[in-house]
């Protein structure tokens, strides 16, 4: 099992930051490491997103034989919950109401968010405001909320009813960065976590970014907390979400280095001012190009991060090829399992190979080309633009993939 040791003297102060990342492996006991030290216990599945405190000294090293926690040892929160929600009903329970029993849920600190199809039937409501505190109290929290379905009123607002609480606000950490938002007004995307940490990545340092699309700061926070950009622009047109990223621009230590521009981004005044543009919105960003354009630094331009959703057709079943005897085929591709390999805006490469749709690769070149001649136009002179990279977020329905083209564009010197 994975864990970080350090001084006891630090563990208290390590411990609540894994629980605040939700990094903490709560199967697993904290137990003494080499040199008086203690070791707390890692999800191995979110090594990746290990960020220690800075104060904190650490080492990750490996527990061979792990102590199980009495929380491991207790049932498990979805077993738990449905035999309270069975003795609360005593002799009400059926098959129809053990179906309205989620078996998983989100969780923002002390708030679980529940699916919208939970807790529905008319047996359910009758209980009142013991039910959720049952549902509470199993499932280790102090507030309850339900989803609904998200307001087609062009600003994304979730229809999320708050159940036991007060208020709706909570704090969710992801990749050592604390958001806040209030969940009855704004949405938090755990699935956008790839291409979060992916433009922590990126090398920003000494840059001027423009995210036209900012939300409650999904991308303009690692930007600014992990890849040292000196300052961005950050344009967002609902109020909620425009307190919520003030708030956790505060929150972590970045508020001076970010303005908020509130209001529609189309019609944004900057000009002439970013090394760097992101354009986060899906399904499609081809609204923002213009502004983009504008933006970017006219003589010596910059990288655009264009999101859009991509429809491709089914892949075919691969051939049957024989293997490559020893010592044949380029070591790169044995290197990636027989993929292509591409490179990332700064020098890494990825596997994305055989995944690489000639769909995605069509896109993104028409876009390149529509960009060129925005620019063009826009600058009275010719530009030229290259594909950089194609990030495969994820998957939105079938066909239908949701991408980022790292696209640069620099101008034409006489």
């Amino acid at each position: 099992v994975p864990a970080l040791a350090t001084e006891r003297r630090f563990a208290q102060r390590l411990r609540e930051c894994l629980e605040e990342e939700q990094l903490l492996d709560a199967r697993y006991r904290l137990q003494p490491a080499p040199g008086g030290r203690v070791a707390l216990p890692v999800l191995e599945e979110k090594l990746s997103q290990l960020c220690p405190p800075p104060e904190v000294p650490c080492e990750l090293l490996r527990i061979q034989a792990p102590v199980p926690s009495r929380a491991a040892r207790r049932r498990p929160p979805a077993q738990e919950l449905r035999e309270e929600l069975r003795r609360l009903l005593a002799g009400s329970w059926s098959e129809e109401l053990e179906r309205e029993v989620p078996h998983a849920w989100q969780r923002h600190g002390d708030l679980v968010l529940l699916s919208e199809d939970s807790f529905k039937a008319a047996p359910w409501q009758r209980l009142g405001s013991a039910l959720w505190e049952t549902v509470a109290s199993a499932l280790g929290a102090r507030r309850v909320a339900r989803r609904g379905r998200v307001m087609p009123d062009g600003l994304r607002t979730p229809s999320v009813t708050l159940l036991l609480g007060q208020d709706g606000w909570v704090e969710h950490v992801d990749n050592g960065i604390r958001y806040t938002f209030d969940v009855t007004k704004c949405m938090f995307s755990p699935g956008n976590i790839t291409e979060k940490l992916r433009v922590a990545s990126l090398p920003c340092s000494g840059e001027v970014l423009v995210d036209l699309y900012a939300g409650i700061g999904y991308f303009t926070l690692p930007f600014l907390v992990h890849a040292g950009a000196a300052f961005v622009h950050a344009c967002e047109w609902n109020s909620h979400a425009v307190e919520a990223l003030h708030r956790t621009l505060v929150l972590n230590g970045v508020r001076d280095r970010c303005h908020i521009h509130a209001g529609d981004s189309r019609q944004l005044e900057l000009r002439d001012v970013a090394d760097r543009v992101n354009l986060g919105l899906i399904p499609s960003s081809e609204e923002g190009w213009p502004v983009a354009c504008r933006v970017l630094k006219k003589d010596t331009g910059g990288v655009l991060h264009i999101h859009h959703n991509v429809e491709t057709r089914p892949a075919p079943a691969p051939p049957q090829t024989p293997a490559l005897p020893a010592g044949r085929g380029s070591a790169e591709a044995a290197a990636s399992g027989g993929e292509a390999q591409h490179p990332t805006e700064d020098g890494r490469k990825d596997t994305l190979g055989a995944r690489l749709r000639p769909e995605w690769q069509s896109w993104a070149e028409a876009t390149g080309t529509r960009i060129q001649g925005l620019l063009a136009e826009l600058h009275g002179r010719p530009w030229r633009t290259r594909v950089l990279h194609i990030e495969a977020v994820k998957s939105y329905a079938p066909h239908v993939h949701h991408l980022v083209l790292d696209l640069e564009c620099r101008p034409v010197l006489p």
